[in-house]
This record gives C-alpha cells, structure tokens and sequence, in this order.
C-alpha cells in the first residue's frame, strides 16, 4: 500500500471525531478459508466527510462493507479484524444487536433504486417502515416525518406523492426515495454502494449535490463506493482507492488527483478523463448512408382513450459508413426507443428505417419480418452482459450460432472461425469451452461483440454497452469499438447516457430530449460550443468537475 502522512479520521487512523473505522478487515469464503478476497483492508471517515473508496468490480469494496456491517450472506464466511461505529466494534455484535444499529445509526443507498423499493408498497409506506422498524412511533409523528423527508430530498408536493407507488417516479426520484429511507432516523455514517450507476448524467449530479446538501444539513459522514473517480470529485473528502481486497492508496481527494502515487490509481484517473489511445484514423472520403431514419414518430398506448404518449417525434437522422454517431439524452429521451426502431425489433408509428436507400421498417400490424439480408448487416450489443448471453450455452455453441444459421460453414471451418473472432476481440482462445458464469463482466461484454460481428455487419447498434461495467473495463471496449471501426468499416450507432464517453469515442453526436432532436453535429463542435441550453446543461452534468479544477490548480503551483 502506498502511504502518504495520516491526517486525523482519514485512512486507518482514528480519533474522537472518527464516525465509523475498519481495521485489519480480513474476509475468506469457502469451507477451506486460505484464499482471502480482503486483505487487512484498513480506513475510517469522520463526522460531517465524505471518503470515497474507488476501484474496479471484483476488487472487494462492496464485500468489505457488507462484512463490516454483518451483511454478508452464506455460510461459510470468515470476518475478522474491526469495523467500529464510535466505540462499538460491530464484528463482535449479535446478528440482533446489528439489526437495532443498522437503519438507525447507519443508513444505506444501493445502486438499483428500482429493485430497492417494493412495487406494491407506497413510497409513504416504505419509508414509513424504515422509523417504525426501531420503535412504536404514533402514527401521526410518522405520517409528518415522512413528508418532512420527502420535502428534504427534493420530492416534489409530498403531501399529493406520498401515496404514490415507485412505477410512478423515475430512477431519479425513486432514488430520492431510497436516501430519505436511509436518513430516516438520522445516523451517523451514511453507506452509498455505487447509488448512481444507473442514473443518467443531469440525475447523477442532482444526486450528488442532494447527498452533499443533507450531509453539510446533518453532519453525517458518508462512505461513498464507486468505480468512477471522476463521480465522486465532487463529493468526496478522501480517497481510498483498492484492488484485489487491499487498499493500495489513500488520501486527500485533492492529492489522489493531483499526485497520485500508485500506478493503480493513475491507471483509473487515465480512464476516468476517458483518454482513449490515440488512434487516428484516416479521412474518410466514402459518405454515404448507411442507415437512416425518416420523419419516424413513435406513440404507446390509444389515442381514442387520451392515454397515448409520444416516444419520438418525427425524427430524422442518417448514420454514415464507417461513423460512429452517438446518441445522447437524459433517460425517457427516446434513444433506445430509436434503436429498437433502427434494429428492426419494434415498428415506429409513423416515417420509415432504411438500409442502404432500402425501407426496412414501416409502420404496420404485428412483428416486423426482416430479410436475412438486414438481419445479419444489422445487429445489436446489449447493455447488460450478463443478461445477453445463454448461461447453459458454451461460448463456442454462442458464436456458432449465427454463423451455423447463415453462413453454414464445414466443422473445420467453424473451428477456424470462432479462432478468428475470439482473436478479434482479444479474447484468448481457451474461453470457447467456458460458460458466461466463468467469464468476467467485460469478457462477457466481449463475447457479445464478438457474436455481434461474426456475420461482418454494415451497422452495429450498441445500446449503453458499458454502462453496467467499471470504469477501466468500459474503456477498454471503448477502444476495442473504435478499433472495429477502423477495421471492418462498420457503422456504430452508440447510444448512451454518459456525454464523457461520447465525447470520447463518437465522430457526430445527436442530443435528444422528450423524443425530439434538439442539436446535432460534429461530436468535438457540440461540446465546445453548444448551441442549445439543453445540451449545455448536459454537458455541465459531466462527472469530473473537481477533478478538473485540481489539474488545473496543478498548472498554476
């Protein structure tokens, strides 16, 4: 690990104003215990800080909160060491005596605001629960704190939402939901498990100003797990950056940014600025369509009942060879609904999808039936990887699928291919034999390229591909998309929610809001000088702004 001088209630150290301390935090699974996925992993924040603890998935940051807190599900685990609230060490208390501490001294927000909130429960309810959970509070006492709450983290007219059910709120204010539970009864730490992953980028700022509000509001201290640097910029007092289960740096943010000392740690500042390695590519003098949209609208439910609503309206777009062109927007914005309509896997309502001057997808009754021609020169990557690929499939029997249904290639020659592709997407391969369980999030996100392209299509459409992975393994598909590209030729339409990704991997950039095109262009002349307040407010919702303020305040010493 390396140590920079210890500042109070920071790292290991503790002192009178330190809220919540782990120390020598040792976890093993398994029946044999001689393999510990953390290793003596040792920090602490103060009353009234933020210490955000960094690294990628698998490096053991959730599991070292969750040991620490009595959280840990299974049989055979093993804990040891110390994770004290004050005084009280927490790994020496009765699975009782956590239940009466947890919720009230310590409050928690995880990542999904959906799956953390019941569907058939009110918001009012759920967050009712979590202070009648320690005691018999009169009704009424709960009724009022509940729209006190609901008040404090920007819901608004509580008094008309709170008999409202999660389906009615967006992920934003469903994870508003979630932070007034956990402050319920006012504790001390504040422990926020990657709270706006799945948030998109204005969502993700309004959240993080919230968390910053009711902690200078409260002084309660907040541990902060992320994989993202440049998230938690803004937040974050201390840095505790770890991998494989040790914590291999900690310090003031300022310095982690400034002066960092591991190479770890300036490996994730790299892919948190999104520095893509420098891969020019030649001009390109072929511009002609590839794909295309025109005057396309969208409408779910029945005009006749006054139920309908508008996905997109009238729509028109063109995605050339060879360009990859993003796709940007807050979330309900229309882009996936744009995908979906592009893929030929949902009919638009109004205007026409066209491949190479050919109308593939027009309005129409019942499923759309695509040629085998627009079927394998158009093809999808998912956004979740673990979801995208047949667990009881081999890897081999996964890729061998579209090339078995179109190409019907001799057993030699399958062979030969699947070789080919796994080398394409730098995959070694060993892996043809394994399952999608013994993969990695990003080799399965690998695996799903690599089916993607095994037909060689003109059109890739990738649908947030790297928003379920950490930050280092999503800029390695970042340059393996690019590197595609500039190999196949392929067009990529990449729809996304995060404008730092955009900016660094997409030629043209199109900003949608509420289903309409509100600016489009050259990616670098939309960020530097936006043109609509809209994509100005986007692009100032951009995670990093501390992180930026330290470089720059570097340049000046």
């Amino acid at each position: 690990m390396v140590t920079r001088q210890e500042t109070p209630g920071v790292g290991g150290t503790t002192d009178n104003t330190t809220a919540f301390a782990v120390s020598d935090l040792r976890v093993t699974f398994g029946r044999n215990q001689e393999a510990p996925v953390v290793k003596g992993v040792n920090f602490a924040v103060a009353a009234g800080s933020t210490l955000a603890i960094i690294g990628e998935s698998g490096s053991g940051k959730s599991v070292s909160l969750l040991a620490a807190t009595g959280l840990l599900p299974g049989r055979h685990v093993s804990v040891s060491g110390s994770a004290t609230l004050g005084s009280t060490n927490l790994l020496t208390r009765s699975p009782r005596e956590l239940r009466s501490i947890r919720g009230k001294e310590i409050g928690f927000v995880f990542q999904d605001p959906q799956s953390n909130l019941h569907p058939l429960k009110t918001i009012g309810v759920a967050i009712g629960e979590a202070i009648t959970a320690h005691g018999r509070v009169p009704r009424k006492q709960v009724c009022a704190r509940v729209l006190e709450l609901l008040g404090e983290v920007g819901i608004r007219n509580p008094r008309q939402r709170v008999d409202d059910y999660p389906v009615h709120f967006s992920g934003g204010m469903r994870q508003r939901v979630n932070i007034a539970a956990a402050l319920a009864l006012g504790p001390r730490v504040l422990i926020a498990d990657e709270p706006t992953t799945a948030l998109d980028v204005t969502v993700q700022a309004e959240i993080l100003k919230l968390l910053k509000k009711l902690q200078n509001e409260h002084g309660t201290a907040i541990v902060y797990v992320s994989h993202d640097l440049a998230v938690v910029s803004d937040i974050a007092d201390t840095v505790a950056v770890m991998r494989n289960g040790e914590i291999v740096e900690t310090a003031p943010a300022t310095q982690i940014y400034r002066d960092p000392l591991h190479d770890y740690t300036r490996q994730l500042l790299t892919a948190t600025r999104h520095q893509l390695p420098s891969a020019d590519s030649p001009t390109r003098q072929d511009r002609s369509v590839s794909l295309s949209l025109t005057s396309v609208s969208k409408h779910y439910g029945k005009h006749s009942t006054k139920t309908e609503t508008s996905a997109l309206k009238d729509i028109s777009l063109n995605l050339h060879r060879g360009e990859i062109l993003g796709l940007v927007g807050e979330s309900g914005s229309g882009k996936s609904t744009i995908g979906r309509i592009m893929a030929g896997l949902i009919r638009p309502t109004s205007g026409t999808a066209s491949l190479s001057d050919v109308v593939f997808n027009a309005p129409g009754d019942g499923q759309l039936r695509l040629p085998s021609s627009i079927r394998t020169d158009i093809q999808m990557v998912f956004q979740d990887p673990y979801a995208s690929l047949n667990p009881r499939r081999t890897i081999a029997s996964t890729l061998a699928e579209p090339l078995r249904s179109f190409t019907k290639p001799t057993s030699a020659e399958l062979q030969h291919q699947l070789r080919a592709l796994l080398a394409r997407v730098e995959l070694p391969e060993i892996l043809l034999s394994r399952y999608p369980a013994q993969l990695s999030g990003g080799q399965r996100q690998r695996v799903a390229i690599a089916r993607a392209i095994a037909l060689s299509p003109a059109v890739l459409i990738a649908d947030e591909p790297v928003s379920a992975l950490d930050i280092t393994t999503a800029r390695q598909i970042l340059t393996l998309l690019r590197k595609l590209r500039d190999e196949l030729d392929v067009s990529i339409l990449f729809v996304s929610h995060d404008l730092g990704v955009v900016a660094a991997l997409c030629d043209t950039v199109v900003v949608l809001s509420e289903g309409t095109i509100v600016e489009s262009g050259p990616t670098r002349a939309v960020f530097e000088r936006p043109a609509q307040e809209y994509t100005r407010r986007l692009i100032d919702s951009i995670p990093g702004g501390g992180l930026d303020r330290t470089a720059a305040d570097s340049h000046h010493v």
